[in-house]
């Protein structure tokens, strides 16, 4: 305001009366509150300067590079545009469980312009690993990380440990433990502790896993309860009690909040020992402290008082956690719950209560996944429950849930089992003409409805079926052919069984001993055995060798 003062003292000694209006280039309604935004933004670019300040001048040369320096694995932002596009596009072959596609699409996409990025990588290497395929698990990491220059990163090190610990491998493992220590641009995680102490434990090498710990405490990681756990469920294994609960004194007085699972491990240990008070105990302590338990230490305290026969307990502890289940702001139970509540239900013979605790709910809905359905459809159909089962697989597609070959299955053998032969074929015929979100169909489905029809005396409708298998481009196998020959054979219609034994051999695909003897006794109860060995002249690849003349 003393500038606009000061004119305007100016203009009345040279005698202008009219008042005077000064157009403010800003829409601040005081001098003072434009002084303090110039003020801001000269702060504000002394902490975030301009682009062009950060920019290099092209003309100065770039300075020499150090060869030494450790290369970055990818980070978040490089999970953009087409790389983000592959990534979802392998994360969807393996959620269909199509894990040879996803691992073919991520190694392909190595030679093209679209690298896959780690997160990619990691993708695949740990749905193998979850399937057991631990050799693959191997070759991919050599693969992707030391053939085809892509940087791995702590996840990409953890799996390829677990996999080494998982295969017995454990000397293996530490080496990966020590090459990340001397090479790698980060430290080992939590998880990589974990993964090694369990391995250690896991070949009796408990000495070994305690020096583990002590060195992972003495290169500044905290206390992780997981690892104190492996440990505390190795001493109590042993009958050491009294080093496990001195771990776990120790791991209170390095944590003011650490995982419940500790407290199932102990409550473990003083069952074993006839020691129930202690035990609840034990249990009632971790409940004062009030944690928020993630959904997994949840289900192992529920696993535990369940397999102690404290269904009280357990059902109250569900109920607390379907009405602490908030999301997003916090979840507190997951499928796996709803799987444990249901499988006890089975077990205790109420199956109708079991379709209850299924369709329970807190606060808010937990989401549903395709393995919690056909846990409980699975059970339905076992107890003949189709009709139930049914009604579950009916509310799948309202619950953006798509069946999976595991949940026609179920279905479609409990319509066998109870004869009903059209309901099998029309569950067959939904699944496989299924266009959004289709299960993939292997040779083995199908070999399941040629032995169903087969035993349910349509042969007819699984030759219907066989003939359209090159639709889905599939190609039968010695299986396929097996069961629909039989079927033919006892129905006596040979002539059509020995067209599909010429096109069995023909594409050179074995004949084991035992169909081998089979075809011989059919073909000869009915005068025509020389046909089999006419067959099978010029064709002895495709003959047990017992068999050749």
């Amino acid at each position: 305001m003393s500038l606009y003062r000061h004119v305007l003292r100016s203009l009345r000694r040279a005698g202008d009366p009219r008042p005077l209006v000064i157009a403010r280039p800003f829409a601040f309604s005081s001098a003072e509150e434009a002084a303090a935004e110039r003020r801001r933004r000269k702060r504000r670019l002394r902490i975030e300067p301009p682009l062009h300040a950060l920019r290099r001048d092209p003309s100065a040369p770039r300075p020499p590079r150090d060869p030494n320096a450790p290369r970055l694995p990818d980070s978040t932002s490089a999970l953009v545009g087409p790389r983000l596009n592959l990534h979802n596009r392998v994360q969807s072959l393996i959620r269909s469980g199509d894990l040879d596609s996803a691992s073919a699409t991520a190694r392909h996409a190595v030679f093209s312009s679209v690298r896959p990025t780690v997160f990619t990588c990691n993708a695949v290497m740990a749905s193998l690993l979850r399937s057991r395929r631990l050799d693959d698990v191997v070759a991919l990491f050599t693969f992707f990380f030391n053939q085809s220059n892509i940087v791995p990163n702590v996840v990409s090190y953890n799996i390829l440990i677990n996999t080494h610990c998982d295969a017995g491998r454990v000397d293996t493992a530490l080496d990966v433990y020590r090459h990340i220590l001397d090479h790698a641009p980060f430290s080992p995680s939590p998880v990589t502790y974990r993964h090694l102490t369990k391995g250690l434990v896991d070949s009796d090498r408990i000495q070994d896993a305690m020096d583990l710990l002590r060195e992972m405490l003495n290169r500044g990681h905290a206390a992780d309860s997981l690892v104190y756990n492996t440990l505390m469920a190795a001493f109590i294994d042993s009958g050491n009690m009294d080093k496990a609960l001195e771990l776990f004194d120790e791991l209170r007085e390095r944590c003011l909040v650490y995982d419940g699972v500790v407290h199932a491990t102990l409550m473990e240990g003083y069952w074993k020992r006839g020691m129930d008070k202690e035990a609840m105990e034990s249990y009632q302590s971790l409940l004062d402290r009030q944690f928020k338990m993630s959904p997994a230490t949840c289900n192992t305290l529920i696993e535990t008082l369940l397999k102690h026969d404290k269904q009280a307990e357990a059902n109250k502890l569900f109920e607390h956690m379907l009405d602490n289940h908030t999301p997003p702001s916090f979840v507190a139970i997951n499928t796996d719950t709803y799987n444990l509540m249901v499988n006890q239900c089975f077990k205790e013979g109420k199956f109708l209560e079991a379709v209850e605790v299924f369709h329970r709910t807190g606060k808010k809905p937990c989401v549903m996944d395709v393995s919690c359905f056909n846990n409980i459809i699975g059970k339905l159909c076992e107890n003949g429950l189709l009709s139930e089962a049914e009604k579950l697989f009916e509310e799948m597609p309202g619950k953006s849930v798509n069946p999976d070959a595991l949940t026609y299955g179920f279905l479609v053998d409990t319509c066998f089992k109870e004869r009903k032969v059209d309901d099998a074929l029309r569950y067959f015929e939904k699944m496989v003409n299924t266009v959004d979100g289709a299960p993939k169909v292997d040779v083995g489905f199908y070999n399941k409805m040629f032995d169903g029809l087969v035993k349910a005396g349509s042969v007819g409708h699984a030759l219907e079926i066989f003939g359209k298998m090159g639709e889905k481009a599939l190609r039968p196998d010695s299986a396929s052919y097996e069961i629909l020959v039989r079927g033919l054979c006892k129905e006596g219609n040979l002539n059509r069984g020995r067209d599909l034994l010429e096109e069995m051999v023909r594409c050179r695909i074995t004949v084991s001993p035992e169909f081998h003897r089979f075809l011989l006794d059919a073909f000869v109860k009915a005068g025509r055995g020389d046909e089999i060995e006419r067959l099978f002249v010029g064709n002895a690849g495709n003959v047990p060798p017992q068999f050749q003349q």
